[in-house]
């Protein structure tokens, strides 16, 4: 079976990550090793566009989240500057990427003869500032459209029937949703667009001169793709917009070929005219290749702007929580997800306001709480949360009677304030305890066999150990926190593979037997606790997490968006 040694001598592969905040690169060499990583900070390296945190919040609308579409395109140029020095872009044999999910681009009418044509002697931002029929991209932050959801799901009848056709019920943040959004709101920017793309699938089209495909995997976040047969459905096109799949172009297998690399890239940076684009895929799919999920039982999460849970299935059971896309690296599987837009952003806000904006402090405040923080708990909502469906808004409890058996005894009672280091913990454990329910409720192992960690908090052992006791499980984590532009990397040299072989093999011929001499391994983190004392904690965990379920159910039909 074709494998790693496959791969040419000498030969690089090339992933990046349009995140929300940066956009980064990861180069792997043939023998799977990483020899060259860069980034580009949106704020502080590209400060004239103004965003914080790479996005622009409407002063008018809380709910209203979104980034400059040129601003990714000025990234791309100086990103690729950066990377110069560093590798020989005429060793690339294959580029692939990550790009964050939900977000979309509008290609206004005339674009594709622009795109198709670029002068290696331009940047690509002068070249394109003038390409989009609206220069503001929606994002996964964005939960403006509560109206437009509710109107998609009743068209097809009803929520559970959306889920099942699409793999999830309409979310604010997916494409379809915001898509019908603007053919209400700006009908003259929709009837101007010729092509809408997925920010992944827009960064492929800038690297190949043409509009690349949206890949299954990432087109399954729009509320818009028949999960089964892997095609658009008509239903659910017609509920969203008039003629909109002629605006969405093609869909294509994740490990296939987007084209090869235009040529404007070939004379501005040295690429070979033969370098593959493989299609780009969302973040989350690119993580869990690059974090090399491949066994059922396995759970990963991701601690970033977003938190993410998701873990691997051959079948597909969607329900009214949580996502089912296709598996990114093995065409007849699937991933199952929960997002979370309360990430790292939300604990930061809690490190500033209680630990003198110092991890440091932040990390002792949490080591000297003991677990469980004595039956405080906290929702902490500094954005609109996906799930559950809350709005801003902070909400604080005491919880009694940790030490009896069961949930019915527990009272809880809401309160102002916590103190710091309670404070700490409580969105450490809330976030983790949630995580946790609601994984189990949509399914997923409980116990997992195992915790992979990435994004930037895992690098945080004081919150991974949290993570261990409420889950019980042991936590692994990778050599490095950028999983998605690691997993485009990989994902480069799959499709380049694929390519090669003319048919689909799987992923793990790449780095069987030899993970760790790749840098794809990971690393025991926090064993899982196995005396008496662990196994009680883990139990009075479980009963604190039903408490917090019930809690949240309670708050959603009180204050939810429906």
């Amino acid at each position: 079976m074709a494998g790693r040694d496959s791969l040419p001598e000498g030969s690089l592969f090339l992933g990046l990550d349009s995140s929300t905040q940066s956009l980064k690169a990861t180069v792997l060499n043939n023998e799977l090793t990483i020899v060259a990583s860069e980034i580009v900070n949106f704020d502080s390296e590209l400060p004239h566009y103004k965003t914080e945190g790479g996005v622009y919040r409407d002063p008018a609308d809380d709910r209203h989240i979104f980034s400059p579409t040129i601003m990714w395109v000025e990234a791309l140029d100086v990103l690729l500057e950066k990377l110069k020095p560093k590798i020989n872009f005429g060793k690339v044999v294959a580029v692939s990427g990550s790009g964050q999910q939900h977000g979309s681009v509008y290609w206004k009418k005339g674009s594709h003869a622009v795109l198709s044509s670029l002068d290696a002697s331009k940047s690509l931002l002068s070249q394109l500032k003038d390409a989009f029929s609206t220069m503001n991209s929606p994002l996964w932050m964005d939960s403006s459209t509560t109206k437009q959801c509710r109107e998609i799901e009743n068209a097809v009848g009803g929520a559970l029937e959306l889920a099942k056709l699409t793999g999830s019920r309409a979310y604010e943040r997916f494409t379809g949703p915001q898509i019908r959004k603007i053919y209400q709101t700006e009908p003259d920017v929709y009837e101007d667009t010729e092509r809408i793309s997925l920010v992944s699938s827009f960064m492929a089209s800038i690297l190949v001169g043409s509009y690349a495909s949206i890949d299954e995997t990432d087109g399954a976040g729009m509320n818009l793709m028949d999960i089964k047969q892997r095609i658009w459905s008509k239903s659910a096109l017609e509920a969203t917009a008039p003629g909109l799949e002629a605006k969405l172009g093609n869909l294509a297998p994740a490990y296939s070929a987007a084209g090869r690399i235009a040529p404007y890239f070939v004379e501005r940076f040295q690429f070979d005219k033969n370098c593959l684009v493989i299609q780009w895929s969302g973040d989350n799919p690119n993580s869990l290749a690059g974090l090399t999920l491949n066994t059922p039982g396995d759970l990963a999460i991701s601690l970033g702007t977003s938190d993410t849970v998701f873990g691997i299935t051959t079948e597909a059971k969607p329900s009214l929580e949580g996502h089912v896309f296709p598996n990114p690296v093995e065409p007849n599987g699937y991933m199952v997800m929960l997002c979370y837009k309360n990430g790292s952003l939300t604990r930061e806000d809690v490190r500033n306001r209680c630990a003198d904006k110092s991890w440091d402090v932040f990390n002792s405040y949490l080591e000297k709480t003991p677990p469980l923080n004595g039956g405080k708990i906290g929702f902490y909502y500094k954005d609109h949360e996906i799930l559950p469906p809350l709005p801003v808004g902070f909400h604080r409890y005491t919880v009694e009677n940790l030490n009896d058996v069961s949930s019915d005894a527990l009272l809880e009672r809401e309160v102002e304030e916590l103190d710091p280091p309670s404070e700490v913990r409580a969105i450490i454990e809330g976030q983790m305890l949630s995580m946790r329910g609601h994984a189990e409720r949509f399914g997923m192992p409980n116990p997992p066999k195992r915790i992979i960690a990435t994004g930037g908090a895992s690098s945080n052992e004081s919150i991974l150990k949290s993570v261990a006791q409420i889950f019980g499980c042991p936590v692994f984590t990778v050599q490095r926190p950028d999983s998605a532009s690691l997993g485009a990397a990989l994902r480069a040299a799959h499709g380049w593979l694929c390519n090669a072989q003319g048919s689909f093999v799987p992923i793990s011929c790449l780095y069987q037997g030899n993970l760790e001499k790749t840098s794809l391994g990971s690393k025991l983190a926090v064993p899982a606790g196995d005396k008496e004392q662990d196994r009680e904690l883990l139990q009075k965990y479980t009963i604190l997490m039903r408490k917090r379920m019930e809690i949240e159910r309670r708050l959603v039909e009180k204050i939810g968006r429906s």
